[in-house]
């Protein structure tokens, strides 16, 4: 069973809320005046992003240090909102997050790894590179009693399974 919230999954099985997020990344947003003008499109005016001076990162892969910032999925308790835990990639990371009624999540990251995590614990159970950017949200499904997992990676579809 997988359940979807604003920004991140909440899983009723572990009662866990989990994001994908970018943490040591910082920047400020700064609006631009714009007058508006009756009958013409109006969107409240451009944006203005001024980078943090750690937020150093140019093209699709993280080729910098530690203090350009990291990827990382953090589990948190939404009746406290404590962090429960946190696991760290080394890239940003921009994909989506699965989550299993058998506490595992599957996550990506722009490094082209996929990973199966323990959802109570966020410890690593399994990783593969998949030699391309992960972007996506993987999703799960069943045929003739077998459960597949699967994600696009740069330009391929992969579809993983347990062995009989």
């Amino acid at each position: 069973m997988v359940s979807f919230g604003a920004g991140g999954l909440a899983s009723p099985h572990t009662g866990l809320f989990y994001i994908s997020t970018w943490e040591d990344v910082g920047g400020a947003i700064q609006g631009v005046p714009v007058e508006y003008k009756e009958g013409q499109r109006f969107t409240g005016g451009p944006i203005v992003l001024t980078p943090a001076p750690n937020s150093t990162r140019s093209g699709p892969i993280n080729t910098y240090t530690e203090a350009a910032g990291h990827g990382a999925v953090i589990a948190v308790d939404p009746q406290t909102g404590e962090k429960k835990w946190s696991f760290d990639m080394h890239d940003v990371n921009t994909s989506g997050i699965l989550s299993t009624a058998s506490d595992l999540l599957f996550v990506g990251g722009r490094e082209g790894y996929f990973q199966a995590l323990n959802a109570n614990s966020g410890v690593l159970l399994w990783k593969e590179n998949l030699g391309g950017e992960i972007a996506a949200a993987p999703i799960t499904y069943q045929v003739n009693g077998k459960q597949y997992v699967v994600i696009a990676s740069g330009n391929a579809l992969f579809a993983f399974a347990l062995r009989k």
